[in-house]
């Protein structure tokens, strides 16, 4: 008898044996990173969600501001032009160019008919009245209220 080299376990052998192969581990720990990737991902994209919230509101106040900013801007270059002053001169300050005249205006007179009828004036009584001394002991020493006389 001649003896003969060891075979080699066939492939179909090897996965009968329950070993893992070195490809099979391999493939298991790039899905496990995988996995624990996606989860931080997501974690991170939904913590990120109330942060663009009040990026977006914050920039929408900067843009208001902005807005209220120029129209200042744009109010205070009105007001410290010589157009503002003569507006305010002949509108407010009563104030006539040459060759004007200032006309005021005032109320119409009253017909002679009509004569003002008086206002009724009604007294309202805005404290409570006063209660006499000897009431006020009384209240404090005795739970009822004094004796009306």
């Amino acid at each position: 008898m001649s003896e003969t080299a060891p075979e080699k376990p066939k492939r179909s052998d090897r996965k009968r044996t329950g070993q893992l192969s070195g490809l099979q581990i391999m493939f298991a720990a790039i899905l496990a990173i995988g996995l624990i990737l996606g989860l931080n991902f997501t974690s991170l994209v939904s913590a990120g969600q109330p942060l663009q919230q009040k990026y977006n509101q914050l920039k929408l106040e900067i843009e208001r501001l902005e807005l209220e900013q120029a129209n200042l801007i744009q109010e205070r270059d009105y007001v410290e032009s010589d157009a503002y002053v003569e507006a305010w001169a002949h509108d407010e300050g009563k104030m006539v160019r040459p060759g004007e005249r200032l006309i005021v205006p005032v109320g119409e007179p009253q017909s002679a008919q009509s004569t003002p009828q008086p206002e009724e004036t009604v007294l309202v009584q805005t404290m409570p009245p006063q209660a006499e001394s000897w009431q006020l002991w009384w209240s404090l020493f005795f739970d009822s209220s004094p004796p009306q006389f």
